[in-house]
């Protein structure tokens, strides 16, 4: 709200009316004195000349005016007004939240699944499938190496038992148990290629050779890129997708360098996305960075999520508080709080007193931390008894006075 406007606004109109019934002619019997000594009162005179502040704490208005203003009266609330720290930045994620999927060979990309740009994808979901002719290669030493380790085995038994009974010759025996070494380690770094390939040896045979290999999900998560097609010549050095799960989401605000000594692990933070609406979420500190970023004179701050949590979008901007306490205060709504220079006050009145008008007093203030419309105050006085505060149309009041103090100075 602009009070300065709203408030000039008020005074124009009442100091109109102040100075058109001072310009008035008045008729005889109309209470005034009009003779030659105009200029001086009588004791009886109607005109209190004690002074600014007497008129001042004789403020009153009418209850009719008081119902055309919308004045309405309440009490001192205790509620979180805390302060706080303005930061924004990001839904942002740790590495280990982020996975690109890549071939793990090179081959012809075929049988592509239908998949789109933030679609959800399950760990282990096949993606597509790639053909390369080494993959029936491969398959095929696997097996020539395992029949040829099973023929040599068979070899070092026959010559380990001519050994034994002084018929056969050491050497021998020696060269078939160097060459079962060699054929078991070939087996089993095939063995091994072609499980890393994702094809089983369990089972294995030359009925079951398989000419091509799934891709598949590495972890579960949304899809954020995609960059492959059926057809295309896939490398195992490039990204064909990359995958990000939200499951570790979390919040990377830029504090800037004069408030970070204020912020510690723990504290509250409230923050809304601004491309999502107006809702607010909560979370909390988590982590203080240790680098300074002398571009933006920001130091990074981690948040934990709380709660219910916003739909993700990667790298999306958030405008956040950091709450610096966490306890409750008495506060009241923002206009019902007066500033006139350095000073603050509220006003109090009995509106329940059967009279035609309502009686103003002015309460000095000192006010705190302002959040979600209300401010922090503590009184300088005590509120006297039966009154109530002025929590709506206190400019009204204020206006006023104002007008009250140019017709006393008339």
């Amino acid at each position: 709200m602009n009070h300065t406007k709203y408030f000039i606004a008020i005074i124009t109109i009442l100091s109109l009316l102040v100075f058109s019934s001072c310009g008035h002619k008045h008729t005889e019997g109309d209470g005034h004195n009009h003779g030659a000594e105009e200029s001086t009162h009588s004791e009886d005179d109607e005109h209190d000349h004690g002074g600014e502040e007497q008129h001042e704490e004789g403020l009153h208005l009418s209850k009719a005016q008081a119902k055309t203003i919308g004045l309405e009266f309440g009490t001192l609330s205790s509620i979180k007004v805390n302060d706080f720290v303005k930061a924004t930045g990001s839904l942002g994620l740790p590495p280990n939240a982020h996975s690109s999927v890549s071939a793990k060979t090179n081959g012809i990309i075929k049988g592509t699944k239908k998949f789109v740009e933030g679609d959800y994808i399950k760990k282990g979901a096949v993606i597509a499938y790639l053909e390369n002719a080494d993959l029936i290669i491969t398959q095929q030493d696997y097996l020539e190496a395992k029949a040829q380790l099973t023929l040599k085995g068979l070899e070092v038994e026959r010559q380990n038992t001519l050994v034994e009974s002084n018929a056969g010759v050491t050497k021998n025996l020696q060269n078939a148990q160097a060459e079962v070494a060699v054929l078991d380690a070939k087996t089993q770094g095939l063995a091994k290629q072609l499980s890393f390939l994702g094809i089983s040896t369990s089972n294995l045979s030359p009925s079951t050779i398989k000419q091509q290999i799934a891709i598949v999900a590495p972890m579960s998560g949304y899809i954020s890129k995609i960059n492959f097609h059926n057809g295309m010549y896939a490398q195992s050095s490039i990204s064909l997708m990359d995958i990000i799960s939200s499951e570790h989401l979390h919040l990377e605000l830029d504090v800037f360098e004069k408030d970070i000594a204020n912020i510690k692990k723990g504290q509250k933070i409230s923050y809304t996305v601004p491309a999502l609406g107006q809702s607010v979420y909560y979370g909390s500190v988590e982590v203080i960075g240790k680098e300074f970023n002398a571009n933006s004179k920001t130091i990074r701050v981690h948040g934990h999520l709380e709660g219910t949590k916003p739909t993700f979008l990667k790298d999306l901007f958030i405008n956040a508080k950091i709450y610096l306490n966490n306890e409750e205060s008495s506060a009241l709504p923002e206009e019902a709080i007066i500033k006139d220079g350095a000073n603050s006050f509220i006003y109090v009145a009995n509106e329940k007193v059967d009279d035609k008008e309502i009686e103003f007093e002015k309460i000095a203030v000192v006010t705190g931390a302002t959040d979600n419309g209300f401010t922090a105050v503590k009184l300088i006085d005590t509120i006297p008894d039966g009154m109530q505060i002025v929590t709506k149309g206190a400019y009204y009041v204020y206006a006023q006075s104002k007008a009250g103090e140019l017709e006393h100075e008339h």
